[in-house]
């Protein structure tokens, strides 16, 4: 599933800057970049170059201190077309699995059947109908996402926005909630814009990965992922294509240790692929 070409961005940016202490720290300079709707946007890059901090100026939760930032062409507020999904799942522990889905949608203002009903299509489609009068404390990290899923997907909002929500989690449960979460997508057709430290995902999950550079966060590279869909379908990653642009983002991140980047950060950073590390070449 591609976004659609030629639409206008659902989520605009325009040389956004952004700093914290009173000036005195400088996250973001000069970001720019589109997101179309429906489209599957990653943005990869060290740790404290700023990708959460873009999430919550899509948001609506701060603004920037330069450039501009719209969606919809508007100025974003914290609204319900905008939904996030963090790394822990920040559920409601005094409500059921259902009772944290249902709460969001009383706030959309669903009747009680409307939203019982839409509820059982969410859990069934996360796999959780059994556990609808389960506790989070009752269930695993990966159902605990899961539920956070299928919350935010609840409102059904034209925006997604992920903050690393898998990296907690053991592979496995990684790797089925990845599938999860394609085809969901592929079905409802939101825009994503996803935060991750791993490259392998990225390119497995997206169609835009944007590239960042350690602070102040800066554009490195945009590039596009021309990989067949429906990935949550057939697996890409033994294909040419998916080996060639791993290696190509993986010598982008080389390039950073070249200009400077300290090979710690970037070996902390982004995780090791078969026994390849960046070095400064």
């Amino acid at each position: 599933m591609t976004g659609a070409a030629g639409a206008a961005p659902l989520i605009s940016l325009r040389q956004v800057g952004k700093s914290f202490k009173d000036g005195r720290l400088l996250a973001l300079d000069r970001i720019s970049f589109d997101v179309r709707p429906g489209e599957f946007v990653s943005l990869v890059g060290p740790s404290g170059c700023g990708k959460t901090t873009l999430l919550r100026l899509i948001n609506g939760l701060i603004t920037a201190d330069q450039g501009e930032v719209r969606v919809k062409g508007r100025p974003p507020v914290p609204n319900s077309d905008l939904a996030m999904v963090f790394q822990s799942a920040r559920l409601l522990p005094w409500r059921t699995v259902a009772g944290n889905i249902d709460f969001v949608l009383a706030l959309r203002g669903l009747s009680r059947r409307d939203s019982a009903a839409r509820t059982s299509a969410l859990l069934g489609a996360v796999g959780l109908r059994d556990f609808a009068e389960a506790y989070p404390h009752e269930l695993s990290g990966g159902m605990q996402s899961r539920v956070g899923l299928a919350r935010a997907l609840a409102v059904e909002p034209q925006v997604l926005l992920m903050d690393e929500p898998f990296a907690a989690l053991d592979a496995m449960t990684r790797e089925t909630l990845r599938g999860e979460l394609l085809r969901m997508w592929s079905r409802r057709r939101m825009a994503v814009v996803f935060v991750t430290h791993d490259i392998d995902e990225a390119i497995l999950l997206s169609q835009r990965i944007v590239l960042l550079r350690p602070r102040p966060g800066r554009i490195e590279e945009i590039v596009t992922v021309d990989l067949p869909e429906p990935r949550w379908q057939s697996d890409p990653r033994g294909l040419p294509a998916f080996a060639a642009l791993r290696s190509h983002l993986w010598g982008r991140i080389q390039g950073m240790a070249r200009d400077g980047v300290a090979l710690e950060e970037l070996a902390r950073a982004f995780p090791e692929a078969d026994g390849q590390t960046p070095t400064a070449g």
